[in-house]
């Protein structure tokens, strides 16, 4: 099942593809949609594939609107992505049935300015195969440890969320790595291999081309869900553990010092070291609420976000050492 209108004059003199993987959101894949149709580029130079990931019928309907709304003045296509892949399968999908030399990406979730599209292809020089633009995430004067959180794409060098890749490059290379089935991490491996592959300056940097990246609501202790992802860490530094040690490296000492002080006081009740396990407690107390503190540090301060930063303090620790481990031994790699 597809949906396309062709652009004015046709498909001649098309030079970018923008590439949106979805799944289930088609309120704001919407939303992107229609600014992705108010482009100040030629509606003739670019098109617009929508890789839906675990096809439904209200996001079909999402993209029906949208191009009745814009009159069939671009190409907007629609195509099924079945059993629910992950997002770097979808982009692979996307990009592969897409017909610009260029491919732009960027999310269900985005507001792009603009000028996003004619800003990022003149980022791109002859001697770069792609570029990555600037991502806005607008937060609240004391935003929640999620909000904040989510507000570091802003500083990363390379997401899905706004860059923009060669065809050629994304052949050469096969794409994205389909092994990183959750949005975590697929972004990164991609701009790895391009370094590896064409040299540390093959990626251009623009703040012109500019996408808005607003919060989405997230339900109590979110981060308790989203640590799972940190199992893809393991592969991506599996398969590139200089880039992985100089570019992210995120810093978890805290977590193993916190952890270590946990068991150090099961271990030491164990052996009927009472005095010691009380010391080993009061290390592990005095570390996460200096993590909770850290957390909170500029903050909202309501109880209930007060509450949550306390329980997930306790919890993420060991919860990020386990998915940690876990990817660790499911890519078989040593990583900590």
């Amino acid at each position: 099942m597809s949906d396309a209108a062709p652009p004015e004059g046709g498909g001649a003199g098309l030079r970018v593809s923008v590439v949106v993987p979805t799944w289930r959101r088609p309120a704001l894949l919407e939303r992107c949609l229609r600014a992705l149709c108010r482009q100040d580029l030629d509606p003739r130079r670019y098109e617009v594939v929508v890789a839906d990931d675990g096809p439904d019928a209200d996001t079909l309907a999402a993209v029906r609107r949208v191009l009745h709304d814009c009159g069939g003045r671009r190409i907007l296509r629609y195509i099924p992505v079945p059993d629910t892949q992950g997002p770097a399968a979808a982009r692979n999908v996307g990009w592969r049935a897409a017909r610009g030399e260029i491919i732009a990406f960027t999310d269900d979730d985005t507001i792009p300015e603009p000028s996003w599209l004619r800003q990022g292809l003149a980022a791109i020089g002859p001697d770069q195969v792609a570029a990555a633009g600037r991502v806005r995430v607008p937060l609240r004067a004391r935003p929640t440890d999620y909000e904040r959180d989510a507000a570091g794409l802003e500083r990363a060098e390379f997401v899905t969320a706004n860059c923009f890749v060669r065809r050629e490059a994304l052949r050469e290379l096969g794409g994205f790595d389909e092994r990183f089935t959750a949005a975590w991490r697929e972004d990164s491996d991609l701009q790895f291999r391009l370094i590896e592959r064409y040299g540390e300056h093959c990626i251009a940097r623009t703040a012109l081309a500019t996408v808005e990246h607003p919060v989405r609501p997230a339900g109590f202790a979110v981060s308790l869900r989203q640590v799972r992802k940190s199992m893809f860490d393991a592969l991506l530094y599996k398969k590139h553990p200089r880039l992985y040690r100089s570019r992210i490296a995120p810093p978890i000492w805290r977590y193993y010092a916190i952890v270590a002080a946990l068991l150090a006081v099961v271990t030491l009740e164990l052996a009927g070291l009472r005095t010691a396990a009380a010391a080993a407690l009061l290390v592990w107390l005095v570390l996460t609420l200096r993590f909770c503190l850290l957390r909170l540090r500029g903050n909202e301060r309501s109880a209930r976000h007060v509450a949550e930063m306390l329980l997930t303090s306790v919890l993420l620790p060991p919860l990020s050492l386990y998915w940690r481990s876990l990817g660790a031994l499911r890519w078989r790699v040593v990583f900590l």
